[in-house]
């Protein structure tokens, strides 16, 4: 394990997948800690495809390749390349087994820097092959809820700017489906429940907002800033005491999609040679000092 640590503030990763385990501010927890029996994960980094193929598969060409739910690289042991007190790199590069799933060559850099605040992740995706490559990746924490006190229905999500109430319903398999749902949002907020998950995750598909915050009754907040991340999605199991705030470039299978990895809706294509950066800023915000 990974160990990164500034002032008050204590950041750990694991080489597997290159995970984020742990995040606290000030002696602080706020990530969730697994429960194998309800969500074995705590941040996951999605790679080379988000959210569910359907049947767990995609195609390339003529051929079928048993590629299903966010990819293979949270289950993959990554190279350290950098360790130091505030920052980590970490690689993982195509080989033969990742091409039995996915038929490119690639490098994947994850970045994780602890400020006293926060935490940021930079993924770096190269393609090193002949021919393009379509990928998608993303972000996937689990944050405690509640994680600052008060009951789990005084929280609150507010997007950075006035988004979308209608959202796709999640088709069996955990595809997007043709039909959308209405969420109590006011303007930019979003109060929050378990009963709101009862059909999976909320995607907010080519969002408005570039941020939010997941807010506490007494004021504290935990802020999420994206950098070319077009997609934002909230899911948790209900009543299981976590929020995960997610970022994606990709998203799951169309219910009615059929086409092949390439032609899948939000793919990225990246050129020979070519290199794509996409980031995220995760800070805690303290409450407001009471008179």
């Amino acid at each position: 394990m990974i160990q990164l640590e500034t002032g008050a503030a204590r950041l750990s990763v694991s080489p597997h997948g290159a995970e984020v385990t742990a995040w606290s501010v000030a002696d602080l927890p706020l990530l969730w800690r697994p429960e194998p029996a309800i969500w074995a994960e705590t941040a996951p980094i999605l790679f080379p495809v988000v959210g569910w193929t359907k049947n767990s598969k995609m195609r390339v060409g003529s051929k079928t390749y048993p590629l299903g739910l966010h990819g293979f690289a949270r289950h993959r042991e990554f190279e350290i390349l950098e360790q130091a007190a505030a920052v980590t790199r970490l690689r993982l590069q195509s080989d033969a087994e990742t091409r039995r799933l996915y038929p490119f060559d690639f490098l994947l850099t994850v970045e994780h820097r602890l400020t006293e605040e926060s935490f940021a992740t930079r993924l770096i995706v190269e393609n090193i092959g002949a021919g393009a490559m379509p990928y998608a990746c993303g972000v996937h924490p689990g944050f405690r809820w509640p994680f600052a006190g008060g009951d789990v229905s005084d929280y609150v999500v507010r997007f950075d700017a006035t988004e979308n109430p209608e959202v796709p319903m999640i088709a069996p398999g955990g595809l997007i489906g043709k039909s959308t749902r209405h969420l109590p949002l006011e303007q930019n907020v979003l109060p929050l429940s378990g009963a709101l998950f009862e059909n999976d995750a909320l995607c907010f598909l080519n969002a408005k907002s570039r941020g939010l915050r997941f807010e506490a009754p007494n004021g504290a907040a935990i802020r999420l800033e994206t950098q070319d991340f077009p997609h934002l999605a909230l899911w948790c199991r209900p009543g299981a005491g976590f929020l995960c705030l997610e970022a994606w470039t990709g998203m799951s299978d169309p219910a009615d999609f059929s086409g092949e990895l390439f032609a899948k809706p939000s793919m990225r294509a990246l050129g020979p040679g070519s290199a794509a950066t996409h980031a995220v800023t995760y800070s805690y915000l303290a409450p407001p000092a009471r008179r």
